[in-house]
């Protein structure tokens, strides 16, 4: 049998010189196939051209960094499996096109019996990034969530900021890694926030403050292995590790693995990162965030086993 061949989408640094590293997380996963025997390739959504033809036939070609030196034209349809990773920013139309490509090659492979080959699918991307839509979802799944509100005005946030106790997390309602992530506790401030952020044309996204603040429990799913690790900062609210959070490995409770198992299920995710914040009594737990696009370089710390290796096998797995 011949090596599964994998296109992994994204994820590459901000420089993309022809020399230019992998990054971590992508070499991590290129070492990792090595071992493991699956073919991987890399390519950027910026790459993105596709074609219509009279017939109705249709393709997609990225161009595909090989040895990052030397680069040639990959079809989608050429690979067994492809593998999601961070799309970058980029206008409207460049989102909408980006993710048109993918739903249209999800839904050609799901019309073959093939569509768990595409690991995250677009329409479980497009769900998990918006921090509003995840939360409805997962309140009508009755999953405790932290009280949130959302508005469109500055006067409609500071009546939320007063109704929510005047204590709150402001954050974007898109983005992840804690960026544009505030705690307000006051309101001349949150006036100025919220100024600011009408000015840009955000959506105000405001959420109850959850003490005590800066712990909370990572469970990162890789296909049927499911990781807990509790991050706690000591400087702050945030427990990343861009805000110096610190991990550490914690005994998997059987509510959190079957927590898991529903989101998962839910949201049709294969690899994600559910983050639950801790409160003051130390045995509830509130879902924040859902994402379906997780980074692991903190959890590798912790964990014993290779993340890197888990993360292809279920990739090979899912493209057989």
């Amino acid at each position: 049998m011949n090596s599964p061949h994998i296109l992994v989408l994204g994820g590459r640094p901000i420089c993309r010189a022809a020399d230019a590293p992998l990054g971590w997380h992508l070499a991590e996963l290129q070492s990792a196939a090595g071992r493991l025997g699956v073919e991987l390739s890399f390519a950027d959504y910026e790459s993105f051209h596709a074609r219509i033809e009279l017939g109705g036939s249709r393709s997609c070609v990225v161009e595909e960094t090989r040895d990052v030196a030397r680069r040639r034209q990959l079809h989608l349809d050429e690979v067994d499996g492809i593998f999601t990773r961070t799309m970058p920013a980029g206008s409207m139309e460049q989102i909408l096109f980006r993710l048109a490509v993918l739903h249209d090659e999800y839904d050609r492979r799901a019309q073959c019996d093939r569509a768990r080959s595409i690991v995250n699918p677009p329409a479980s991307l497009e769900l998990a990034i918006d921090k509003y839509a995840t939360l409805t979802r997962v309140a009508r799944m009755d999953i405790p969530t932290p009280a949130t509100a959302v508005a469109q005005s500055r006067s409609d946030a500071m009546r939320l900021f007063g109704e929510l106790g005047g204590d709150v997390v402001v954050k974007p309602i898109f983005g992840g890694e804690g960026r544009g992530v505030m705690r307000i506790q006051d309101a001349e401030l949150a006036w100025t926030a919220f100024s600011t952020l009408g000015q840009l044309g955000a959506i105000f996204y405001v959420q109850q403050f959850v003490a005590p603040g800066g712990c909370d429990v990572r469970l990162l799913i890789i296909g049927p292995y499911v990781h807990a690790i509790r991050r706690t900062c000591p400087l702050g609210f945030r427990t990343n590790m861009r805000a110096g959070g610190r991990a550490e490995l914690v005994e998997m409770r059987s509510e959190w693995e079957h927590l898991a198992r529903r989101v998962c299920s839910e949201f049709k995710l294969t690899l994600a990162a559910i983050d639950l914040l801790e409160t003051s009594n130390g045995n509830e737990y509130r879902l924040v965030e859902i994402n379906a696009i997780p980074g692991w370089k903190g959890a590798q710390g912790v964990v014993p086993v290779n993340l890197a290796e888990q993360i292809i096998s279920v990739l090979k797995d899912s493209a057989l």
